[in-house]
């Protein structure tokens, strides 16, 4: 990640932890899929770029196993905890305190370089994209994954009632203070052109839109409540509805417990737009 003042949502606060384990839920699967896509990542070199949580990296550390190598960065590396250090079924991973706008990487010629959710908070993120694409060697891959919340700008795309338009408000919210500190809310979509420009071939995309599960609640909350305080110094909500905001989210206990069924937030994500590009042998 870029400096901490140019991030929204601070990964030293205890509600990162939450929104790490949501987005484990919401989006691992969906992305070890298209990392193993061309097959197996048995022996390969790997480097997680601003991983946040442990679960990717855990995940990828099983995958290459013994004979491959996992170099997980973040700015912060709090939650990089617990992870392998190396066995018969798994590789080392190695943590290392690392900014991505700022330093060089961390080595090179690495057989896949993948970022989730990083670029699309970093004013630099071309530069940045640049810059991963050529610690891949000649034949590796780069995969870059970005949401995309302006081509699906709602918390809840069916606005059937009030607590519906609340969420779609307190997410505008969200959306503006995002904007505010440099993040480019249409910056899914153009992955497919940078990692072209970057000079990789065999480049395509597809979108992940989860529509709602209780993982997207989970985050939903996380988040809201993780920003509570600047989207009251904003004027973009109110404490009551912030308060009645998470008491909709909330299922058992602690919601209405003679709601209905149907009643139930349907919360969906932005758009994560997952891109891939092959860079070139000669």
């Amino acid at each position: 990640m870029a400096a901490d003042n140019a991030y929204l949502l601070d990964n030293r606060q205890r509600e990162a932890g939450r929104r790490f384990e949501a987005f484990a839920e919401l989006f691992d699967p969906w992305t070890l899929g298209h990392l193993e896509r061309p097959g197996p990542l048995t022996g390969l070199r790997c480097w997680e770029v601003g991983a946040g949580g442990p679960s990717l990296p855990a995940a990828l550390a099983a995958r290459v196993g013994p004979t491959g190598q996992v170099l997980v960065t973040d700015l912060d590396t709090t939650w990089l905890t617990g992870l392998p250090d190396g066995g018969p079924d798994s590789a080392p991973v190695r943590v290392l305190r690392h900014d991505v706008v700022r330093e060089e990487p961390p080595g090179g010629d690495f057989d896949l370089v993948h970022a989730r959710l990083v670029l699309v908070h970093l004013p630099e993120r071309a530069q940045v994209l640049r810059t991963l694409a050529a610690a891949v060697r000649p034949g590796g891959r780069l995969v870059i994954e970005d949401a995309d919340p302006a081509l699906q700008p709602l918390a809840c795309p069916d606005e059937r009632g009030p607590a519906q338009e609340l969420a779609n408000r307190i997410r505008r919210g969200f959306r503006a203070l995002l904007a505010e500190r440099g993040a480019d809310l249409a910056f899914g979509r153009t992955l497919p052109a940078l990692l072209r420009a970057a000079g990789l071939r065999e480049v395509a995309a597809e979108a992940y839109f989860p529509v709602t599960s209780p993982a997207c609640r989970e985050l939903e909350a996380a988040t809201v409540r993780q920003l509570r305080e600047q989207l009251i110094a904003a004027g973009l909500a109110t404490p009551a509805e912030i308060e009645q905001h998470l008491a909709n989210l909330r299922e058992e206990p602690g919601g209405d417990p003679d709601r209905e069924p149907e009643q139930e937030l349907d919360v969906t994500t932005a758009p994560l737009i997952t891109c891939w590009g092959r860079r070139p042998l000669r």
